[in-house]
């Protein structure tokens, strides 16, 4: 099974399952696992991997429209480098205290791979879930897509400071706050748009009509790919951005753009059935583990 198979065969032994993080009384809990051969690329810093095992939970904990509160970490190697060791929590801290949160500490581990675990916790009275968005409601992603994808091939061209530079994103955390009071509903594109759209229309029961053209596409992803097509294709699919994909009534549109200080890019609308692009129907592609 890859993780999507496994997932659906855990939906039928859980409840709930498929939200980016657990609410247990306004307690928001997420968890997330990365490994060296699929997640950090040769040249990834350890405080880069620091700040990305991190991010990526509290990533998580944004799009439940929650604050948040603290992160721990487990790390686990061949062998404890102390410069290693002490860029990968450095990191963790700083992309922390990014979003307003406490790295809190964590657990040291062998390993025959570098393997890290990150814990995020945050709190919310009205988290928003996957489950809300409604025919009418306009789609939207804050920030810019592909910046993953461009960072990939800065890495394979040997280009290791740029490269680092583009794998830390900022957890969209105060967007998710900001945006909570006006979204149907929201998730993190850590799968990519496509794939988050196919998500959000299983969760909610409803389709969605995307415009390529209104997709943000990150300037690094364009100046690395050959034509728009190549670059969209990068933008909607490969994932592990961490922006916020969110559903918004048309009515409150506006006010969700002045809420928060991030770009957010109206890139379609929410329809009955169906998920398309420029009209033709938009592939279930993705990022998967496994």
């Amino acid at each position: 099974m890859d993780e999507r198979e496994a997932l659906a065969l855990l939906d039928a032994e859980l409840d709930p399952v498929g939200d980016d993080a657990a609410v247990v009384d306004g307690q928001v809990l997420t968890t997330d696992m990365l490994h060296e051969r699929t997640d950090f690329p040769a040249g990834t810093s350890r405080y880069t991997a620091g700040w990305r095992t991190v991010g990526a939970s509290l990533s998580d904990v944004a799009a439940m429209g929650a604050e948040a509160t603290a992160a721990v970490a487990v790390y686990a190697a061949p062998t404890f480098d102390e410069d290693e060791l002490l860029a990968f929590v450095r990191g963790a801290r700083d992309v922390c205290e990014r979003v307003d949160a406490a790295y809190v500490g964590g657990d040291l581990d062998d390993h025959q791979e570098f393997t890290v675990v990150s814990t995020a916790l945050g709190r919310t009275d009205d988290p928003v879930f996957r489950s809300g968005a409604q025919p009418g409601d306009v789609v939207c992603v804050t920030g810019t897509l592909g910046r993953s994808a461009a960072a990939i091939e800065l890495f394979e061209r040997g280009d290791l400071e740029r490269a680092n530079d583009l794998f830390r994103f900022e957890p969209r955390v105060a967007a998710g706050l900001a945006l909570a009071p006006h979204a149907t509903a929201m998730m993190d594109s850590s799968d990519g748009l496509a794939r988050s759209l196919h998500q959000l229309a299983e969760a909610s029961g409803c389709g969605f009509a995307v415009d390529s053209d209104r997709v943000p596409v990150d300037d690094a992803v364009s100046e690395l790919t050959d034509g728009e097509d190549a670059a969209l294709e990068l933008a909607t699919t490969f994932g592990e951005d961490f922006e916020l994909v969110v559903t918004v009534p048309e009515g409150e549109l506006e006010a969700a753009r002045s809420a928060t200080s991030v770009p957010l890019s109206v890139v379609g609308g929410v329809r009955e059935d169906g998920v398309t692009i420029d009209g033709e129907p938009l592939p279930d592609r993705g990022y998967t583990h496994g």
